[in-house]
């Protein structure tokens, strides 16, 4: 057996492209803790970066994906149909409002990209307007829409055409109200109309209903319903990429449900199968009903094992998953919020359910990144995982299982103040 360390044996043999977050060496894990090889327990507030939204290796889902395994691993959804495939294919689609139909995919940015195909396929149109902050995937095409750090698109320009940015609220930093930021982010869409490109042009417009690694930014709702609107006058199709909120992240089953609004188009991904590979893109029939056999396609989507853990994970969120995220959310962010007053670099708490994000900022009002990455790797030794986020990378984005209890809050939140402590000001 190799003496060296896992890490050092990765290193050999994988490029130095995947930016490492941590250095654990992980054995196992269970509900909302993992443990290392040399058996240091941790608690994980980053759920596979928002993926194992039921907690690891939750009993029923792995019952689930056991029992499909003894039955069949792949029979590929373009030579055969089978069972798993169409239940959950039904049950999103009556989830989505059940005029829909779904197409799967393996990952969020092959669904992100799928979701921009299938909007240009039945629209005729060109063009492509995504939102500032946003971050969409890794594939050229969802690179393309992506625009939360330069640093994914630089040496890949240029990328696809027709593809233009608008503003997101962030009333936060702008210090406006909701009306306010509303009305400053509108207008900035109309100046892409005006000065870009014609509304009659443009395909879609795609957003985050919560922007992810933007800062987990929540919009008015009035901003969310007016872009419903707009997209409406224009004849252009919505977009909600809920990759990252979708399936209980925010205390409902599809962030969007906060709004009032239905997209035409989503792009589901992440908690969907609580850590089995899978995606999918849902769309309103008449828009899905569009897309002419072989216009698009892939050899593993709708695995059936990742499709039986997806039929699982409804299960559990249906079962009383969706009413944890916003009960333990609530006494999150008010814990959160009495933090807050203890350190004043804690500026913001903002968050729907079990998405929630701490924004640092210097007493000069600059963000406070470095703050961020100190409390980061404090915490890690005294086992709690924290990811970070925005583009200032100043804001901790909790992402616990929508399974977890007070007792796992307090667990945190007592890490958390130990931590600023030490850190001091």
């Amino acid at each position: 057996m190799s003496k060296k360390s896992l890490s050092e044996r990765a290193n050999a043999v994988m490029p130095p492209l995947a930016k490492r977050i941590t250095e654990l060496e992980i054995e196992k894990g269970r509900g909302a803790y993992l443990w290392d090889t040399k058996g240091k327990k941790y608690l994980d507030f980053s759920s596979g970066i928002g993926v194992t939204n039921l907690g690891h290796n939750h009993p029923y889902i792995v019952q689930k994906a056991q029992e499909q395994m003894e039955k069949l691993v792949h029979g590929c959804h373009n030579v055969v149909y089978y069972k798993p495939y169409v239940e959950l294919a039904e049950k999103i689609c009556h989830l989505a409002g059940g005029d829909h139909k779904l197409y799967f995919s393996n990952s969020g940015a092959e669904a992100v990209e799928g979701a921009i195909k299938l909007a240009k396929w039945a629209s005729k149109r060109p063009g492509i307007i995504a939102f500032k902050r946003s971050f969409h995937g890794r594939t050229m095409g969802a690179t393309t829409v992506t625009a939360s750090n330069s640093q994914y698109r630089k040496e890949y320009e240029g990328l696809l055409p027709s593809v233009y940015f608008a503003e997101y609220p962030y009333t936060f930093r702008t210090g406006l109200t909701p009306e306010a930021e509303t009305e400053r982010c509108l207008q900035s869409i109309e100046d892409v109309f005006h000065y870009l490109i014609a509304p009659e042009k443009v395909a879609a417009i795609l957003m985050e209903p919560v922007q992810g690694e933007g800062g987990y930014i929540v919009p008015p709702v009035q901003f969310v319903q007016a872009v419903r609107d707009l997209c409406d006058q224009h004849g252009i199709l919505l977009i909600f990429d809920e990759v990252q909120t979708g399936f209980g992240r925010t205390g409902k089953m599809f962030a969007h449900e906060h709004f009032g609004v239905k997209p035409d188009i989503m792009s589901l991904a992440k908690g969907i199968a609580n850590g089995f590979p899978l995606s999918a893109i849902v769309g309103k029939r008449e828009v899905m009903d569009k897309w002419s056999s072989g216009a698009h396609g892939g050899t593993y989507g709708g695995n059936p094992i990742s499709c039986a853990a997806g039929l699982g994970v409804i299960e559990c969120l249906e079962q009383g998953g969706l009413d944890n995220a916003v009960l333990v959310g609530e006494y999150f962010i008010e814990k959160l919020h009495e933090l807050a007053k203890k350190y004043p670099d804690i500026q913001d708490i903002r968050g729907l359910g079990l998405m929630i994000g701490m924004e640092f900022m210097t007493k000069e009002g600059k963000p406070n990144a470095y703050k961020v990455h100190q409390l980061q790797e404090k915490a890690l030794e005294k086992g709690l995982l924290l990811l970070s986020c925005g583009v200032d990378k100043n804001v901790i984005r909790f992402i616990p299982p929508v399974i977890i209890r007070k007792e796992h809050v307090d667990e945190a939140i007592d890490i958390i103040d130990d931590c600023l402590k030490e850190i001091g000001k």
